[in-house]
């Protein structure tokens, strides 16, 4: 067990060699696990105090087709998966790159089994993202790790990251189980087992010493554990500084810790897995949109763009820097981070409007490609200036809001006083409080409430998809989307555009080898997560996309080094 090791060397004291270095501690550490196993030696290099990166903060979900849980069970099968992909990422990246992580998935799941301690399990019924695409499947291919004992961390676990979000309870709360506790007023017999199931998982762990957690928090814990019993160090609080070149190889970095340099030599070669540029807002307005709000991104604090720069200074090319993870949340209060908002978009009883009072987009589907649509309306003239989610009062009595409100709770105070959050007694109370032209908006409820009787939102095709309807609420019918607002009083909550994480980056191949302009490998240098370009193009595939490939790319950029 982890918590049963010597502590590893934190301190960056002098000059070191290692076979690979790895910068970056969220699905790095899966390029130093894969390594270890090959025989090489591996250091894992952290810029901040806390080791997980953006993995630590999500939901720990991964997408990794084809693997041994989704063969049997799920039906999947590496054609399928192979014909979905061709389908939704189109010519947007490279076919090498997705045939690649389609070859290696089940590898890496395996992988991780016997370096870890974590045991997973196939979210049954969360559909892919484009389930309509060929191949796609609506009951899915994500899979998460079942809840993690902390406790095997040891005095290591001060390292990991927080979660993004910290329950009130003990209870390690998988995506599978959220989706049923989020309908407890209106599924209580699918709801209330979960819930007892996940509160004596909890409890009784923190009665025998155990601290059980899930979601993100169990999946970077794992893959720590995993380092930790391999004896592989990780250094935090450590910057990249520059990569050091021998010719027209990459052969270590120069690193810093403390004020004091020290050069790591690599024989093997460098993976950069540093995450995205999330909060460096000069890059995200020259590559993005000028109107982003500043610094509301959901990712790890140090993501800052580091990996990306330092490989464009040895001659590495960039690609998809327009893109992101997008994600759209309830606005925050100052000095706060957005509120989730997930499957809050999708329940009946609610949709959103721009500042004319309009609907102008399908609230159900995926969150980046809602951020896609909006800022392809920014580029076309019609930018949406801002968003509300528009509900009524059985609406806030059947679903939680956010994360943290359950039914029937009121709204906070606090989001009243900052402009957040409205409530009137009729739609047009709600339209003059929001500041939204009250015809329009009077309008647009009435559509929809139409619409919505009928169970065919002819729009813009709300429940259509069997990703719409995974996180409706079943008990509605004849579309699990769609419910008129009918019952006052009605409340608007701002939204804004957040996200999980930049994902282009450093342009790689299909073994994760980093390229220049003229396609050339830039030899000795590897990137993966979201400081590669996403192996997926313009396209999130389904839950745990962005992890998914972080994983895989970092096995494969392991077995590149070791053969190279």
């Amino acid at each position: 067990m982890a918590k049963n090791k010597k502590p590893l060397q934190q301190t960056a004291v002098q000059d070191i060699e290692v076979d690979l270095l790895v910068i970056g501690s969220g699905t790095g550490m899966a390029a130093a696990l894969t390594a270890h196993e090959l025989g090489l030696s591996a250091l894992v290099v952290e810029k901040t105090q806390y080791v997980g990166g953006s993995t630590a903060r999500s939901g720990g979900a991964f997408w990794l087709p084809a693997n041994k849980l989704l063969t049997g069970a799920a039906g999947d099968s590496r054609a399928r998966a192979g014909d979905y992909l061709r389908a939704v990422v189109g010519d947007t990246a490279p076919a090498d790159r997705s045939e690649a992580f389609l070859d290696s998935a089940s590898a890496t799941m395996d992988m991780l089994s016997r370096t870890t301690p974590m045991k997973f399990f196939w979210a049954e019924g969360y559909s892919d993202y484009h389930p309509e695409l060929d191949g796609g499947s609506a009951v899915g291919r994500t899979c998460e790790c079942k809840p993690f004992d902390l406790s095997v961390l040891g005095s290591e676990l001060e390292r990991l990251r927080p979660g993004l979000m910290e329950a009130g309870l003990p209870m390690p709360v998988t995506g599978a189980d959220y989706k049923w506790m989020n309908l407890l007023t209106r599924k209580p017999a699918k709801a209330f087992p979960r819930i007892l199931k996940r509160l004596a998982t909890g409890v009784g762990g923190l009665l025998i010493g155990r601290r059980y957690v899930a979601g993100g928090q169990a999946l970077a814990a794992g893959l720590y554990a995993g380092v930790l019993t391999a004896g592989i160090p990780v250094w935090t609080n450590t910057t990249l500084v520059r990569l050091v070149e021998s010719g027209d190889r990459v052969t270590g970095a120069v690193v810093a810790q403390d004020g004091r340099e020290v050069t790591v030599t690599a024989r093997r070669g460098v993976v950069l897995a540093t995450g995205g540029f999330d909060h460096d807002m000069t890059m995200r307005r020259k590559f993005q949109s000028e109107n982003l709000v500043d610094d509301i991104s959901l990712g790890a604090d140090g993501n800052t763009g580091d990996g990306i720069r330092v490989g464009q200074d040895v001659g590495a090319d960039i690609d998809l820097m327009d893109q992101s993870w997008w994600f759209p949340a309830v606005a925050p209060l100052p000095g706060k981070a957005p509120g989730v908002l997930l499957a809050e978009r999708s329940l009946p009883g609610s949709f959103i409007v721009d500042q004319n009072g309009k609907r102008f987009i399908n609230e159900s589907q995926d969150y980046m490609s809602f951020g896609q649509r909006l800022l392809e309306l920014e580029r076309l003239g019609e930018r949406v200036e801002s968003m509300w989610l528009v509900f009524d009062q059985r609406y806030r009595n059947s679903y939680i809001l956010a994360a943290e409100l359950f039914p029937r709770m009121p709204l906070p105070a606090s989001w009243f006083s900052a402009g957040i959050a409205h409530k009137a007694p009729d739609a047009d109370g709600l339209a003059r409080s929001v500041g939204l032209p009250v015809e329009a908006f009077r309008n647009t409820l009435e559509v929809f409430n139409d619409s919505a009787r009928t169970g065919s939102d002819h729009e813009f095709l709300r429940g259509n998809s069997a990703y719409d309807r995974y996180y409706g609420d079943p008990t509605i019918g004849p579309n699990p989307n769609l419910r008129p607002l009918t019952d006052g009083p009605f409340y608007a909550v701002k939204v804004v555009l957040s996200d999980l994480g930049t994902c282009g980056g450093l342009r790689a191949d299909e073994r994760a080898r980093v390229l220049r302009e003229d396609r050339s490998v830039v030899n000795g240098l590897y990137a993966i997560g979201n400081t590669a370009a996403n192996a997926f193009g313009h396209s999130y595939p389904g839950a745990g996309a962005t992890i998914g490939q972080g994983l895989v790319f970092g096995y494969l950029a392991a077995h590149a080094a070791a053969e190279s």
